[in-house]
């Protein structure tokens, strides 16, 4: 008969060296873990809290929990759900725009031109450019007296000009556009990130086979250049739907709330009329609502099963 062997036995201080190790990790963490608990986690969970209260401004007696109530009040508040709905509409119509034309840009800056270091850094001036700036620069562009964009259209022969930020039909569709100029930068930088690591050679394999321009984007660039579309897409969309300073500088919710995002409905609520915790609990649900639409925008992207 054989001895069966035993199995050797762990080194005694192999433990305390992990849990050391594990110290020194989190250690090493807290510096960026601090601050992110104290000017995120923190003030989301006040303000959570304070959804739950009849906090108000300038008001002498004590705070009162009151529970559901603001969110009771807010279900039958259809100004609130009115920019709830152009919230989503504006966000849509900036994130998708936004997206096919910094995809094209990106494949165009990817191609070997003359002065591509030019054109590539003429791209991303919007992106180095604060909302507030973009939206001044805009409202110059819109102006209905010596606006530039009335000037090109008088000079066409296409009209006399008309004003863009105070027309109901037309002031949604033109900050539509602000945020698409101001926001397609990022977008374009990320996705050229994306093309410069596909790899030439299976580009050039494709070419070689007899695959055509479309045939490549569509089974070669495409396949490597999800993920990154997909996540870029995604925080797009939040970025976009929780925009406010540019839409506030261009219209300030005008005309007659056709630009009243959510962002500046809550705004409004908190601190023009004091109620912080009836704005309180419109970003609360804000956030619920906007972190559904992400995961069902998430899964059906990734319903596949791809390693995207």
């Amino acid at each position: 008969m054989t001895e069966a062997r035993r199995p050797p036995s762990r080194a005694p201080g192999r433990g305390r060296q992990r849990r050391a190790s594990d110290h020194a990790a989190w250690f090493l963490v807290l510096p960026a873990l601090i601050p992110i608990l104290l000017l995120s986690v923190g003030p989301l969970l006040y303000g959570v809290l304070l959804a739950f209260t009849d906090s108000q401004s300038g008001r002498t007696a004590p705070t009162q929990w009151i529970g559901g109530l603001n969110f009771r009040d807010l279900l039958h508040d259809t100004l609130f759900w009115e920019s709830f709905r152009i919230g989503l509409v504006w966000a849509v119509g900036v994130t998708v725009p936004q997206f096919l034309l910094a995809l094209g840009l990106a494949l165009l800056l990817n191609q070997d031109l003359r002065l591509r270091w030019l054109a590539r850094g003429l791209a991303i001036v919007p992106w180095a450019m604060p909302e507030v700036v973009v939206g001044i620069m805009w409202r110059i562009v819109y102006n209905p007296d010596a606006g530039i964009l009335n000037e090109i259209l008088h000079d066409l022969g296409l009209g006399n000009g008309r004003d863009w930020l105070s027309s109901l039909s037309t002031a949604l569709p033109a900050v539509i556009v602000v945020g698409v100029w101001a926001g397609m930068p990022q977008t374009t930088v990320a996705l050229l990130a994306g093309l410069q690591n596909t790899p030439r050679e299976l580009h050039e394999a494709a070419a070689v086979d007899g695959a055509g321009a479309w045939r490549r984007f569509r089974t070669v660039t495409w396949p490597a250049l999800r993920p990154v579309a997909l996540s870029i897409t995604a925080l797009n969309l939040i970025w976009n739907f929780n925009s406010f300073a540019l839409v506030y500088v261009l219209t300030n919710g005008g005309p007659g709330g056709r630009t009243r995002l959510p962002m500046l409905f809550a705004y409004e609520e908190a601190f023009r009329y004091g109620q912080f915790g009836y704005a309180a609990a419109m970003g609360c649900v804000m956030v619920a609502v906007v972190s559904v639409l992400l995961a069902v925008f998430l899964a059906g992207r990734l319903r596949g099963g791809d390693d995207s």
